[in-house]
């Protein structure tokens, strides 16, 4: 069965889902994207998600073009059509088609872009055994937490780590690690103390990291929101990322060098089990 794609207005199988050359996406890399995953044929905090999508827009002055009842309805709707389980869900909108200029045109009508792909996130070899990371300069620009089209940057991070033998890289800036190519980092101190970053326009405003600290501090798992070098996570207990494309993630070796003892440890195998659950609910 092909692909179903959401386009315009229209739900289209992939072969027919066409875009102008002309737009500004294209062009100017001028919209904005955002990534929900699907669970047991749900999407997965979608709320959060949209919420984020909306300022995004906002922060670019982009003009949501449908309220949050319509984008949850098409959303489910695309997920229904091709049948997906379990995998993600991509959604963007560009500023639209209009002629080469730099500045906004002024007619222009937002472009909507929708798919999903099939992806074993709960139960993948990177879930169960943890993953390498390598650590790269963060060559992005200023406003890190607008969720643009934009990516360059990150896609000569992972082709980096790709060609290292990893599978994320973690950008660092001063020194300190800024989050992963496209996901958030932490790492977990001898101590047993959960560190990660502090939200400003530095870094993304991960969801599934912004649900993974209400999930630690119901446990009563202590948490740090601080930046933190990269000597100081060649030293922790334990490393993980979380997206929403691969929801925790341990991590077990940074640089080549492993974190604790090179396996997945206690504290992310619990935050594992309790994403998973909060998912599921």
């Amino acid at each position: 069965m092909a692909r179903m794609i959401f386009l315009n207005g229209a739900f289209l199988p992939e072969a027919d889902a066409k875009v102008s050359v002309m737009d500004r996406g294209f062009l100017f890399s001028d919209g904005v994207y955002e990534g929900v995953g699907i669970l047991d044929g749900r999407v997965v905090d979608n709320d959060a998600h949209l919420e984020r999508f909306e300022r995004s827009m906002g922060e670019i002055r982009i003009p949501n073009p449908y309220s949050r009842d319509q984008w949850t309805a098409l959303e489910t709707e695309l997920v229904r059509r091709n049948s997906v389980d379990e995998g993600f869900l991509y959604l963007q909108v560009t500023r639209g088609v209009a002629e080469r200029d730099f500045v906004f045109p002024g007619q222009a009508t937002p472009t909507v872009l929708m798919f999903t792909q099939v992806k074993a996130i709960v139960k993948s070899p990177a879930a169960e055994s943890g993953i390498a990371v390598v650590t790269v300069p963060d060559q992005r620009w200023k406003r890190r937490d607008i969720k643009s089209v934009s990516l360059l940057a990150q896609v000569l991070a992972k082709q980096a780590a790709k060609e290292a033998g990893a599978q994320e890289a973690w950008m660092v800036e001063d020194g300190h690690v800024t989050e992963g190519g496209s996901s958030s980092a932490f790492i977990v101190t001898p101590s047993g103390n959960i560190v990660v970053r502090p939200l400003s326009n530095a870094i993304l405003p991960g969801i599934t990291r912004k649900a993974l600290l209400r999930l630690s501090e119901e446990a009563g798992i202590p948490l740090e929101e601080r930046r933190f070098t990269v000597a100081e996570a060649y030293e922790a207990a334990e490393a993980f990322l979380t997206s929403a494309s691969n929801f925790v993630l341990p991590v077990v070796s940074i640089d080549g060098r492993p974190v604790g003892d090179g396996t997945p440890g206690p504290v992310t195998r619990q935050l594992q089990a309790l994403y998973l659950e909060m998912a599921r609910a």
